[in-house]
C-alpha cells in the first residue's frame, strides 16, 4: 500500500518543498501541486526531480483550487493532505498506512500534529468522526484518505480557503462535513504524523473578517437546523473576546458569512483546471 503526500504550494514556496521531503523511502511518494500567479519563473527546482516526486502546475490562486488539483492527479492508495511548511515524521507516516491496512472500512481518517506555536489540544482516544467531541476541530494536514473513496467524488469547496474571493478559511471543515454527509466512514486516531511550527490561518487570523465570515458560512452549511442563530451569537462573542473587535461588528461578519453561504451551490464542484 502506497502513501502519497499531496503538497500544495504557491510561487516561491516550491523552493521549500524539498526541505520537508524524506529521503526516498519504499511506499512513500509525493505529489506537488504548484500554483503559479506569474510572479516567479516556472522552473521546477532540481531537488524535486526525483523518481518519487511528481509536480503538477496550476495557474491562478485559491488554496482549495490547489487542493483539488492535487486530488485530481493523485495516484497513491492512501493520500495525505500537506502544506509546504511541515516536518514529516517517518514513524507517523508509517502509522497512517498501518491504520488504513488495519481498518479496511475507513474512507478517511484524521490524526494529530505537534506545534510549538499552536495551543491545539486533542482527545487522547480514538473516536468516530460522525460524533465530534466538544472543542475538537480538524486541520487540513491532519487528513488522510483512501484515494478510491474520494477521487472524482468529493472536492474542496473553492468558495472557501486562502485566496478565495470572500471566505478566507474553513475549506477543510466543509470537506469533512461533505464527506460525512455522503456516508463516508471516518475516525480520529491520536497519532502524531507531522510537526507544524507556525500558527495556522484559523488561529493566526481568528479575528480577520474573511475568516470570521468563513466560520459563519460553515455554520450555515453544517448547523442551520441546530440552533444556528444562537450559535452565531456565541461565535461572534468568542471573536469579540479575542481582540479589539466589538460584538456587533463580529456578529455582522458572522451573519454576512451566513448570507453568503445561502447563495452558494451545494455541494460544490471544482472549477476546470
Amino acid at each position: 500500500m502506497t502513501l502519497e503526500i499531496l503538497i500544495c504550494t504557491i510561487d516561491e514556496g516550491i523552493n521549500s518543498v524539498a526541505d520537508m521531503m524524506l529521503p526516498q523511502t519504499p511506499g512513500f511518494r509525493y505529489l506537488v501541486s504548484w500554483q503559479l500567479t506569474g510572479k516567479v519563473a516556472s522552473m521546477v527546482p532540481a531537488e524535486l526531480r526525483r523518481p518519487d516526486v511528481r509536480v503538477f502546475t496550476l495557474q491562478g490562486k485559491g488554496l482549495s483550487r490547489n487542493r483539488n488539483n492535487a486530488l485530481r492527479n493523485a495516484s497513491g492508495d492512501i493520500c495525505l493532505i500537506a502544506d509546504d511548511d511541515l516536518v514529516l515524521l517517518p514513524d507517523g507516516l508509517r502509522a497512517v498506512v498501518t491504520t488504513f491496512e488495519q481498518n479496511p472500512e475507513l474512507d478517511f481518517a484524521t490524526f494529530r500534529y505537534d506545534s510549538e506555536s499552536d495551543s491545539k489540544t486533542y482527545p487522547d482516544h480514538e473516536f468516530d468522526l460522525h460524533s465530534f467531541p466538544k472543542n475538537y476541530f480538524i486541520t487540513s494536514f491532519e487528513i488522510a484518505f483512501r484515494r478510491t473513496s474520494v477521487q472524482g467524488r468529493l472536492w474542496f469547496d473553492e468558495h472557501f480557503g486562502l485566496g478565495a474571493p470572500v471566505l478566507g478559511a474553513g475549506e477543510e471543515s466543509v470537506w469533512v462535513h461533505d464527506a460525512l454527509a455522503m456516508g463516508m466512514q471516518a475516525r480520529f486516531f491520536p497519532i502524531t504524523i507531522v510537526t507544524h511550527n507556525h500558527p495556522t490561518t484559523g488561529i493566526r487570523c481568528a479575528t480577520n473578517p474573511a475568516v470570521v465570515m468563513a466560520n459563519g458560512a460553515y455554520l450555515y452549511i453544517a448547523k442551520r437546523h441546530d440552533h444556528m442563530l444562537l450559535r452565531a451569537l456565541l461565535m461572534a462573542w468568542r471573536v469579540s473576546r479575542k481582540g479589539d473587535t466589538s460584538l456587533p461588528k463580529a456578529l455582522n461578519w458572522v451573519m454576512k458569512g451566513i448570507d453568503y453561504a445561502k447563495s452558494l451551490p451545494r455541494p460544490a464542484r471544482p472549477a476546470q483546471p
